[in-house]
């Protein structure tokens, strides 16, 4: 039987995610990840066992070369960009992630930004709180168009709900998915005129780092909402505080950023026009669990010499 480890911060003994583990008879030990880890901790956290469950936390080339019992890493959530896979499928290593658990929390996430940007309730309610009365006038979502970049199912869960609020949804893709109805396909000119909210769904990539830069800002709405519940590496930070400085562009919600948490010196930091939650979209309850149970079952397989279900690279054998 095997040694898991498992640094994903919510999960941990005794839950159904450790059952199902130590059930088939696996060793589970924790090391959750919070904060940033000293460089031994580092260095020493994978060795010695044969597979990881991880949440967002860097694994990088140097983790790997030590980690010599090591078969399997999954991925409790989409995202796996935090792992170097070619380190790990040149040593072997299975990388799996858990797709298709928290696509309806991104979108309810996206919608939230959306009615927090529009009803102004990040500085309405701090104001209450503090004792005063604010009639801050806001916007309705009806009636607006949401311009949606990238249509997986998060982008496709969002356009359901945005279509149920009433508004117009945009969708540049190179994958249109044809059985969603009331969504028009457009070029990427079109989302960035038309859009009074631009939503950002698609997977990060060395490609597409900082493609909401300063020439694709320039080219929007200049009322328009920036909406990101993807990555932080989507969009350029300098680019869009100077857009919101120069007001090109009216404001943003972001559920992530470039560097996460959020730094003093960020140009962000602080504006009024920018709404940051800290990256909560997945969160939920019900998206955490199905997340970790998916990992635990991607563990399974390939300690049970199986081939995991959610690859995301070619282990080299």
């Amino acid at each position: 039987m095997g040694h898991v480890l498992v640094t994903t911060d919510y999960l941990g003994p005794g839950d159904a995610v450790d059952r199902i583990l130590t059930d088939a008879g696996h060793t589970v030990t924790y090391s959750p990840a919070r904060g940033t880890r000293d460089d031994d901790e580092r260095l020493r956290l994978l060795a010695d066992v044969d597979a990881a469950i991880v949440a967002s936390e860097p694994v990088t080339a140097e983790m790997l070369a030590g980690a010599a019992r090591l078969k399997v890493i999954a991925r409790s959530g989409v995202g796996f960009d935090s792992v170097d896979t070619d380190a790990a499928q040149e040593l072997g290593i299975w990388v799996c992630n858990a797709p298709g658990v928290n696509h309806h929390s991104v979108a309810e996430m996206t919608m939230a930004l959306m009615l927090t940007a529009a009803k102004h309730l990040d500085t309405v309610i701090p104001q209450v709180r503090q004792g005063q009365w604010p009639r801050t006038a806001g916007t309705e979502l009806r009636g607006k168009t949401l311009g949606i970049l990238g249509f997986g199912a998060s982008g496709r869960a969002v356009a359901t709900l945005a279509a149920a609020f009433g508004m117009t949804v945009l969708v540049h893709t190179a994958h249109p998915d044809l059985q969603v109805s009331a969504v028009e396909y457009v070029e990427l000119g079109a989302i960035q005129a038309r859009s009074d909210y631009l939503s950002l769904h698609v997977k990060p990539t060395a490609e597409n780092r900082n493609m909401v830069d300063g020439d694709f800002l320039a080219a929007m709405n200049p009322t328009a909402v920036v909406v990101n519940t993807a990555r932080g590496s989507l969009i350029d930070e300098a680019a869009l505080a100077t857009a919101l400085e120069s007001k090109s562009i009216g404001g943003a919600a972001l559920d992530v950023v470039d560097r996460e948490p959020l730094t003093t010196d960020s140009p962000l930091a602080g504006r009024d026009d920018v709404v940051i939650v800290s990256h909560l979209a997945g969160q939920t309850e019900e998206a955490r669990m199905r997340a970790g149970e998916s990992a635990a079952r991607q563990v399974l397989a390939v300690l049970g010499g199986r081939q995991p279900s959610a690859p995301v690279n070619a282990p080299k054998f």
